[in-house]
C-alpha cells in the first residue's frame, strides 16, 4: 500500500510509509478527512495517545494540523521502526513519542498525563477495542475531562457495551470501517 499520505497542515500531501507485512490496516484517507472534519479546529494544541499505532497515520495527522503532543504505542518492532520513520519524513519528531509495549499493560498502569483524543484502532476480529475501552473506564484519569476516544473497527466487531465513565455520543460509518465516539458521562 503506497498510498498513504498527509491530508491537511504542515505536513500536507507528504507521503509517509506503509509497515511492512499485513499486521496493520491503515486508515483510508476518507476515513482520516472525515474524523479530521468532525474534530475540525479542536485539534490544535491537543494531545494524543494513538493506541494501536501502526504507521502512525492518526497520530500524526494530528501533530501535522496542529496538535501540541502524540504519544504513539504499538508493540510491533517493524510499526515502531515505521512510526519513526514517518515521524522524521514529515519533521513532526520533536512533538511526538514513540513508546513499544503492550496497551493494555499501559492502560492499566498510572496515567502519567490525561489525553484530549485516544484514538483505539487494534487489529481486527480480537475484541481488543471493547477490552482497551472497558480497561479506560475502569483507569478514566488517561482522558482529560472533556477529551474524547475514538474507536475504529470494522462493523461487525461492534457490540453495544455499558460503563461507568464512559459514554458513546456518536458513530459514524464509511464503508467497511466504523468510527465510535465517547466522552466522560457528565456526573464524572
Amino acid at each position: 500500500m503506497s498510498g498513504l499520505r498527509i491530508i491537511s497542515g504542515s505536513a500536507k500531501g507528504m507521503r509517509i510509509q506503509a509497515v511492512p507485512g499485513d499486521t496493520t490496516r491503515p486508515v483510508t484517507d476518507r476515513v482520516k478527512e472525515s474524523l479530521f472534519n468532525i474534530l475540525s479546529s479542536d485539534v490544535r494544541n491537543s494531545t494524543w495517545l494513538d493506541l494501536f499505532a501502526g504507521t502512525g497515520s492518526i497520530g500524526i495527522e494530528a501533530l501535522s494540523r496542529g496538535a501540541q503532543f502524540v504519544r504513539f504505542n504499538e508493540m510491533n518492532r517493524l510499526a515502531i521502526q515505521t512510526i519513526n520513520t514517518n515521524l522524521e519524513i514529515t519533521r513532526l519528531k520533536k512533538d511526538g513519542k514513540v513508546t513499544q509495549g503492550d496497551a493494555f499493560t499501559l492502560l492499566r498502569g498510572t496515567p502519567d498525563r490525561a489525553f484530549d483524543y485516544i484514538y483505539i484502532a487494534p487489529p481486527q476480529y480480537k475484541s481488543m477495542w471493547s477490552e482497551a475501552l472497558q480497561m479506560l473506564d475502569e483507569n478514566p484519569g488517561w482522558l482529560s475531562e472533556d477529551g474524547w476516544v475514538i474507536v475504529q473497527i470494522h462493523p461487525v466487531e461492534f457490540a453495544e457495551m455499558s460503563f461507568t465513565h464512559l459514554e458513546e455520543f456518536d458513530r459514524r460509518k464509511y464503508g467497511s470501517t466504523l468510527l465510535l465516539f465517547y466522552q466522560l458521562k457528565e456526573s464524572d
